[in-house]
């Protein structure tokens, strides 16, 4: 489950932008997450909890917000939003969509004590 890996991650990345500020605790962390980043966010939510055990995170809420998928069509010149990869153009039906948004993820807020 790369999802525990990830949240390992953001733990780590709380830590650090708590190290900077000298603060005891988090109350909240929100996360940005795009439609296309290949993790679910249900899952995210379970393993952030158990990540977050013992350390400055113990407790705090998760909040996600979840971003679209956004390509370019190459057939008709449009941005569009597509909820994963393979997927056709809404527009013409095309195939050729180039990926410009939606792959990202990042603490993008902390609430601290």
């Amino acid at each position: 489950m790369h999802e525990m890996a990830i949240c390992l991650g953001i733990i780590q990345i709380v830590e650090e932008m708590i190290r900077e500020r000298s603060s005891p605790r988090v109350r909240s962390v929100c996360l940005e997450m795009g439609a296309l980043s290949h993790a679910a966010p249900e899952a995210i939510a379970f393993c952030f909890a158990a990540a977050a055990t013992r350390t400055v995170a113990e407790g705090a809420a998760l909040y996600i917000v979840e971003l679209p998928g956004v390509a370019w069509c190459m057939s008709c010149s449009k941005s569009v939003e597509i909820a994963r990869r393979g997927e056709c153009c809404p527009c013409c039906g095309s195939y050729q969509l180039q990926v410009t948004a939606g792959e990202q993820m990042r603490v993008k807020e902390l609430e601290i004590d």
